[in-house]
C-alpha cells in the first residue's frame, strides 16, 4: 500500500500532515523512509496513527534518516533512568512507572519542556529530527504545540531579516530552566550544558529555504549586550509563536509525531500532573553544527 500524505489544516497547506499507509512496527523499506523524509521537507511535522511500537522498533525506524543521538538532555541520575540511553523519556514517571511528586527534581527541570525550544540545541551538534511515541495520555491536556519558523522568517521585516542573517547565539538549558527559576545545579551539571553556539537563521540542506533558529536555550548573542541579546530573542519568538503560525497536535494514545527541529519550535501544554503520560522520544542528529553549515 502507498502511503499517503494529507495536511493536517486546509488553512494550513504546508505546515502539518497525517501519514496514512505506514506501519512503523513491521519496519518500512528505505524507498518509503525516503517518500517520509520528502513529506517532512514539505510540512515541518508528520502524524502518524495507531502506531503500536516498543523502542526497538521506534529506534529501528528512527535509523532510517541519520545518525541517532544519546538521550542526555535530562537531569536524571544514570541510576534512576527509566528507559535506555537511546531513548528521551518524556514523562512524569520514575523508573518503578509511578507518578513523581509534584515537587521532584526531575519534574521541575522537566517542565522547561513547555517553553518554546528545538530539541537539542543545547548540543554542540543539534537534532535533525525528533520522533515522539505517546504511550500513554493523560485524560486532557498535554497538547504538543509546534511553530513553523519557515513562515516566521518570510514574514519578517526585511531590514529584521538583514540584522538577523549573520548572527550567532548561545544556547544552554542552564539559560531556558533558569527562566522558569530552577537554578540550583551541580557544578558537574554546569559544565554539562555549557553554552553552544547556534546559528539564529539556518538555510535547510535540501529544500534551501531559510528559517529562524530559535529555542527558549538562547540565552545571549555573540557581541551584544545579554539584556538587548534577550529582548531581540524575545520579540523573534513573539513574532514566530503567533497562533497563524502554530499547529496544535492533541495526543491520542499511539499516535508518533515525527518532526523537523530545524525549521520548527515546540512547547508541551499543561495537564493533571497527578496522571501519568508517557512518552518516548526518539532523535536523528544533525550532520554538523550550524556554526560549521553553509552561512545563511
Amino acid at each position: 500500500m502507498a502511503i499517503s500524505v494529507t495536511a493536517m489544516d486546509a488553512t494550513r497547506p504546508t505546515f502539518g500532515a497525517l501519514v496514512e499507509g505506514v506501519d512503523i512496527a513491521a519496519g518500512v523499506s528505505p524507498q518509503v523512509a525516503a517518500e517520509i523524509e520528502d513529506a517532512i521537507d514539505i510540512y515541518g511535522v508528520l502524524v502518524f496513527r495507531d502506531q503500536v511500537v516498543d523502542d526497538d522498533q521506534q529506534y529501528a525506524f528512527s535509523q532510517h534518516f541519520g545518525e541517532m543521538e544519546t538521550a542526555t538532555g535530562d537531569i536524571a541520575r544514570p541510576q534512576d533512568r527509566r528507559l535506555p540511553m537511546t531513548v528521551n523519556d518524556i514523562s512524569n514517571l520514575d523508573k518503578d512507572g509511578n507518578v513523581v511528586a509534584r515537587d521532584d527534581r526531575r519534574r521541575l527541570f522537566g517542565l522547561g519542556n513547555m517553553l518554546w525550544h528545538s530539541d537539542s540545541s543545547f548540543k554542540r551538534i543539534p537534532s535533525k529530527f525528533s520522533l515522539l511515541s505517546a504511550r500513554t495520555i493523560p485524560g486532557e491536556g498535554g497538547n504538543t504545540e509546534f511553530a513553523d519558523m519557515r513562515a516566521a522568517w518570510e514574514t519578517l521585516d526585511p531590514a529584521l531579516q538583514a540584522e538577523c542573517m549573520d548572527l550567532i547565539c548561545e544556547h544552554s538549558q542552564i539559560h531556558s530552566r533558569g527562566k522558569l527559576g530552577f537554578v540550583e545545579f551541580t557544578e558537574e551539571e554546569r559544565a554539562k550544558w555549557a553554552p553552544v553556539l547556534q546559528r539564529l537563521v539556518r538555510r535547510h540542506p535540501r529544500t534551501g529555504k531559510l528559517s529562524l533558529y530559535l529555542a527558549s536555550h538562547a540565552g545571549g548573542i555573540v557581541g551584544w549586550p545579554v539584556p538587548e541579546a534577550r529582548m531581540f530573542l524575545m520579540d523573534l519568538t513573539e513574532h514566530a509563536t503567533q497562533r497563524q503560525f502554530v499547529y496544535a497536535h492533541e495526543w491520542r494514545q499511539w499516535d508518533l509525531v515525527m518532526w523537523d527541529n530545524r525549521v520548527t519550535m515546540h512547547r508541551a501544554r499543561r495537564y493533571d500532573h497527578t496522571k501519568p503520560r508517557d512518552m518516548h522520544r526518539t532523535t536523528v542528529a544533525c550532520e554538523d553544527p550550524t556554526v560549521a553549515e553553509q552561512a545563511a
